[in-house]
């Protein structure tokens, strides 16, 4: 991609294991920043498993169901990161119809769930053994193969090769989507854009900038923080309850943890206060970082 768009920055939000299919997000430049929002929502399979003996359909659901909820996974031995027992969330298992010993599932999980470990572990529990035969992921939190659409590398260097040739991008756009669709699962605070440009420098976010905000905010919940024109600026994290705001006519309302939008970017409003920097902890909901490197590797 990195070759066919000419850029230097190019990123996906989790592998996809040789011989699987489906939906790869991947972030341009900036948009890389972006990517780690999408490990905080669910993701969808369809799993075609071979039963290596015959099993009973009711049989099959009944186990199927012990595997929905909360589950204990171990990486595989292959996987790129460290291999310890973590906790993972099915939220749905769904038989959909078999063929001889072939089952065809759809499951919708946490992400860093192991698909192939969780038909292994089936195999297991019936005590007849369930190997994975194919794979395809059709969403990842809110984008999916029918919202989003799948693209193909040749249609992709087309469109570029008609921009360059004629700076005709309407089906470039069609095909790369705004950083903004991969925020959609996060809930959004609205600044002023008297404000944008401090924030792009690394600078918290005080009361005064404040324009919208979710309901029910909680202290340490990530957010995205947009321009009032619907431009996202970068990812925050909230130091006061929605109330603490409202509340208050000064102090710091959010803690930037990720800065998408370049500097310059908006005029800058805001006066140089020297070498002077505001450290403000705030209770941690979501580590980006951490989160980054438990959800390296997923199938």
């Amino acid at each position: 991609v990195k070759r066919i768009l000419e850029i230097e920055k190019a990123g996906h939000s989790g592998t996809l294991d040789p011989g699987t299919t489906g939906l790869l997000p991947l972030g341009l430049g900036e948009g890389t920043k972006a990517l780690s929002v999408l490990l905080l929502g669910s993701k969808e399979y369809y799993a075609l498993a071979r039963i290596h003996s015959h099993v009973s359909v009711d049989k099959l659901k009944q186990v199927m169901e012990e595997f929905t909820g909360e589950i204990y996974q171990r990486p595989p031995q292959r996987s790129s990161v460290r291999r310890v027992t973590r906790v993972r969330t099915v939220y749905e298992f769904d038989y959909l119809e078999n063929h001889d010993r072939l089952v065809l599932m759809r499951v919708l999980c946490q992400a860093g769930t192991y698909i192939r470990k969780i038909i292994y572990d089936i195999g297991e529990v019936l005590s007849s053994g369930a190997t994975m035969v194919e794979l395809r992921r059709t969403k990842v939190s809110s984008l999916s193969e029918q919202n989003g659409g799948l693209v193909r590398l040749h249609d992709l260097a087309d469109a570029y090769q008609r921009y360059k040739e004629s700076k005709a991008d309407e089906k470039l756009r069609r095909l790369i989507l705004p950083i903004e669709h991969c925020l959609e699962g996060i809930r959004a605070v609205t600044v002023r854009d008297t404000t944008v440009d401090a924030l792009c420098h690394g600078a918290p976010l005080a009361v005064p900038g404040v324009v919208a905000l979710p309901k029910d905010l909680r202290v340490g919940e990530l957010v995205g923080v947009y321009s009032l024109k619907g431009e996202v600026v970068g990812l925050g994290q909230a130091a006061m309850t929605r109330e603490e705001i409202e509340q208050n006519a000064r102090g710091i309302a959010f803690v930037m943890k990720r800065l998408i939008m370049r500097p310059g970017t908006y005029p800058k409003a805001w006066r140089s206060k020297g070498s002077q920097a505001v450290n403000v902890k705030v209770p941690t909901e979501v580590d980006l970082d951490k989160l980054e490197s438990e959800n390296a590797e997923e199938l």
